[in-house]
């Protein structure tokens, strides 16, 4: 059985769509994090500051 190779090197097709499309990876990360952050605040009663409450 061969060792997985592609774990050590680098993946072109992966990187040229980075360059085309962004990484969109990297974003959703960014916005999940924001989202448990604001998530965590709502759940101990702590209101953002430029948001007005839905009526």
């Amino acid at each position: 059985m061969k060792p997985d190779s592609t774990r050590n090197e680098e993946l072109p097709i992966y990187e040229s769509l980075v360059r085309e499309r962004g990484d969109v990876v990297q974003e959703a990360r960014v916005v999940s994090e924001e989202t448990q952050h604001q998530a965590t605040q709502a759940l101990h009663g702590v209101t953002s500051a430029g948001h007005a409450p839905s009526s």
